[in-house]
């Protein structure tokens, strides 16, 4: 059974983003907003992986608009 929150908070770090929603699936879970940092690299037009900002977090840029951080559910 999945557990849906539309956050406003500081979530993962990200306080200004403004429609942002995260998605519980057991132990794991998915935010998702819109991407708004600034990239100093070229980022794929479809989908682009890497590292996130905290330990054991990825992150993958979907259409290089929408940011999906995977990581542990607190």
């Amino acid at each position: 059974m999945a557990n849906l929150e539309f956050c406003n908070t500081r979530h993962f770090g990200i306080e200004y983003a403004p429609m942002s929603f995260s998605i519980r699936l057991g132990r794991r879970e998915l935010f998702v907003s819109r991407d708004f940092r600034k990239r100093f690299y070229k980022v794929n037009p479809l989908i682009d992986c890497c590292t996130g900002i905290q330990p054991g977090h990825l992150e993958i840029i979907f259409l290089k608009k929408w940011l999906l951080i995977l990581s542990k559910a607190r």
